[in-house]
């Protein structure tokens, strides 16, 4: 499961929100987990709330002058309650002056204390996103994840079937790698699963007999890619010798769908054998489920014509 501590988000996010660490360094453990997170009512950021607590409270202008209207036993209460909710963080905007019983009770307490220069509005929308993000189901698959044709390409197969050397080929004609052997597949949208690359292994292609190879530094700045949405896999097969293969398969090709974080993505299975030029396969294999993407089914067109015929022929 994915957490983030207060020490992981602020240094994430402190020099985008122009944050400075008030007090509470002490809380710098506490984590944000989208499990415990999503039993609860709110979302993981929000504006101030006391009944149902957000796990980052923003306190804006209207925040303060909320509390500044109580009187000080119910103001006392108030103040207690934020903290004895054991928020991950309070945030403080607009670099607002931090009040004095607010500062005291979060040192108490060790609660993490920021203050940002921004806005209430852009702290919460930009920690929206990146707790999105950051909180999201996640995968590793073994592959080779790149960019054909503008499209997130996972190669997959077993050890041995040539994966690198086809990424390589395939960078070498113009396509982008991501990432090589363990790709990591984050859901960032009910549909969207957006495919990166591990610190350790970017930029890096390891081809059998060649080596660790460095991509960026050999084809330049634009072989390679950061992330990509995965919108395609293929599948390497080797052929087995002897074995038939279904006739509707010849027509239509071996397609179906792969399971990642539960979302169904197109796959396509490319037999492998001696003398066949897998990267013009996948380039194929891309534009063909380009095509299909746009409504135009080759394979369901030849069996239209083919009726067609045959009632003329009746």
């Amino acid at each position: 499961m994915n957490r983030v501590s207060a020490r992981e988000l602020y240094d994430s996010v402190h020099e985008r929100l122009a944050l400075r660490w008030i007090e509470g360094r002490s809380g710098e453990a506490r984590a944000l987990e989208p499990g415990k997170v999503g039993a609860r009512r709110p979302s993981e950021v929000g504006y101030l709330n006391i009944i149902y607590p957000n796990k980052i409270q923003i306190i804006g202008s209207e925040e303060l002058n909320y509390l500044d209207s109580l009187e000080s036993r119910q103001r006392w209460e108030t103040v207690q309650k934020i903290v004895a909710q054991q928020p991950v963080a309070l945030i403080v905007t607009k670099d607002q002056a931090v009040p004095t019983d607010l500062r005291e009770a979060t040192e108490e307490t060790e609660t993490p204390l920021w203050v940002s220069a921004k806005r209430g509005h852009e702290v919460l929308t930009f920690l929206q996103y990146h707790l999105a993000r950051a909180l999201a189901r996640q995968v590793t698959l073994h592959g080779v994840l790149l960019e054909v044709y503008s499209v997130g390409v996972l190669i997959t197969g077993a050890s041995g079937t040539g994966k690198s050397e086809l990424a390589l080929e395939l960078v070498s004609r113009g396509h982008r790698l991501v990432a090589d052997d363990a790709p990591e597949f984050t859901l960032i949208a009910p549909d969207v699963i957006d495919g990166t690359c591990p610190d350790l292994l970017r930029d890096l292609l390891e081809v059998r007999g060649l080596g660790v190879l460095n991509v960026r530094e050999m084809f330049g700045h634009t072989a390679v890619k950061r992330s990509k949405y995965l919108r395609l896999v293929v599948h390497l097969q080797p052929v087995i010798e002897g074995e038939e293969v279904d006739a509707m398969t010849r027509l239509t090709g071996d397609s179906g769908w792969r399971e990642v974080l539960d979302t169904k993505v197109p796959q396509i299975t490319v037999p492998v054998a001696p003398g066949r030029n897998l990267a013009v396969l996948v380039e194929a294999a891309v534009r063909s489920h380009m095509l299909k993407a746009k409504g135009l089914d080759p394979a369901k067109m030849f069996i239209d014509r083919q009726a067609h015929q045959l009632q003329r022929e009746w």
